[in-house]
């Protein structure tokens, strides 16, 4: 009776040992040993001696199969992507459409005071340069005084001086006064167009840092959903526009086989065994279940 339960119990045993064995020498030793001088054999483990290869191969897998332009735009264009993004931009509406901390305040979760005033400065700098120049630029002045010689002969038309042809007295000095009026606002507006500006843009800037929140989103449900969608217009020309471009920039697979190359034996063989210990015990005990079936066809023989 004995001899028939010996012989399953020691290949179960030795199916065990051997397969635990064979999985231990996949991570070591993580170094060539030697003895006088010769290296034993099957020393460093599977894993250590092949590692650059191995971390070549997975970042060639990963760039190629999982991380490559259509496996992306596919899952960053999906549906339950767009309806992600969409919630999240309604759900930050509604916070900040009860959201009383005025737009400063609220800046300052995200910035210092220091970055917020020169965000400021630089922006009413920017605003103030731009609309100045327009005006600087734009003829303003002729069409000032175009539309101010215009009113006038309007009214001398139309008033009781027109009846007496003074209105064609007024129309032959016209053309001179406009060019005079329209050289004299035009350097007004050289002048003085900076500093007038800068006054109005500043005191608007004021007013909008200290409006809330909930004054900024309040009644306006037309602005906010073209917000809405212009995000989603500007986050599917990157994703389709630029998302090649990034990834021929970044090296994924360079990425990935240095950070491998990188690991320390010991991190690598924890990862590895975090993420497939069941499997590998798997292994083991099926290497038992053999060892047991081999034993017992043995002492049935």
């Amino acid at each position: 009776m004995y001899h028939y339960l010996i012989g399953p119990a020691v290949g179960a045993v030795i199916g065990y040992i051997t397969n635990d064995f064979a999985i231990r020498m996949l991570f070591r030793p993580h170094h060539a040993k030697y003895v006088m001088g010769i290296r034993i054999p099957f020393t460093p483990g599977v894993i250590p001696k092949e590692k650059a290869r191995i971390a070549g191969a997975i970042g060639k897998a990963v760039s190629e199969n999982l991380m490559n332009r259509e496996v992306l735009e596919k899952s960053l264009l999906s549906d339950e992507m767009l309806d992600k993004m969409g919630n999240a931009i309604d759900e930050f509406v509604a916070t900040q459409s009860v959201n009383d901390e005025t737009i400063e305040q609220f800046a300052r979760h995200y910035l210092t005071q220091d970055d917020i005033e020169a965000l400021r400065n630089n922006t009413t700098d920017g605003i103030v340069k731009m609309i100045s120049g327009k005006l600087q630029d734009s003829g303003l002045g002729n069409n000032i005084a175009h539309m101010a010689i215009e009113h006038v002969m309007e009214k001398t038309r139309n008033s009781v001086v027109g009846l007496f042809g003074a209105d064609k007295f007024v129309a032959g000095l016209a053309q001179p006064i406009e060019k005079l009026l329209a050289k004299h606002i035009n350097e007004i507006l050289q002048n003085n167009s900076q500093q007038m500006v800068e006054g109005l843009v500043k005191d608007e800037s004021e007013q909008l840092m200290g409006m809330t929140m909930k004054q900024l989103i309040e009644g306006h449900d037309e602005q906010v959903a073209q917000i809405k969608s212009g995000i989603f217009n500007a986050y599917q020309v990157i994703i389709t526009e630029h998302l090649p471009r990034i990834l021929q920039d970044i090296d994924i697979s360079g990425i990935i086989e240095q950070r491998i190359n990188e690991m320390d034996m010991n991190e690598a063989e924890a990862i590895i065994l975090d993420v497939m210990n069941k499997e590998l015990r798997a292994i083991v005990w099926l290497g038992a279940l053999l060892g047991c079936i081999m034993g017992t066809i043995n002492a049935l023989i």
